[in-house]
């Protein structure tokens, strides 16, 4: 193997880890993000935690299919969350107005 291919081959494995390293960066982050909205939400709206947590996931999954996800996730998960709890309460009404009936 020549010098050349060499330093070739180095630079696209230090490219490559540059990469990975940047990728688990923006998913610490993001897991962050989830972990402070589950502490912060999950008391003031009324939402089961599995959930919550599901809301946060689709959230999570859309926001990666763009090209800033550390930035779209946040109001991605306060709209899933909202509409989470928006489902619930309207579960829980049509609960009671059925043991109503």
């Amino acid at each position: 193997m020549n010098t050349y291919q060499g330093a070739k081959e180095s630079a696209i494995k230090t490219a490559a880890n540059v990469c990975i390293e940047s990728c688990q960066r923006l998913a610490a982050q993001i897991e962050q993000l989830k972990g402070n909205f589950l502490a912060e939400l999950q008391g003031t709206l009324e939402v089961p935690e599995k959930l919550f947590q599901l809301a946060l996931n689709e959230a999570e999954a859309v926001a990666w299919q763009t090209g800033y996800p550390q930035l779209v996730f946040p109001a991605l998960a306060l709209e899933k969350v909202q509409a989470a709890a928006g489902w619930n309460a309207r579960q829980k009404f049509l609960r009671q107005k059925n043991l109503v009936a």
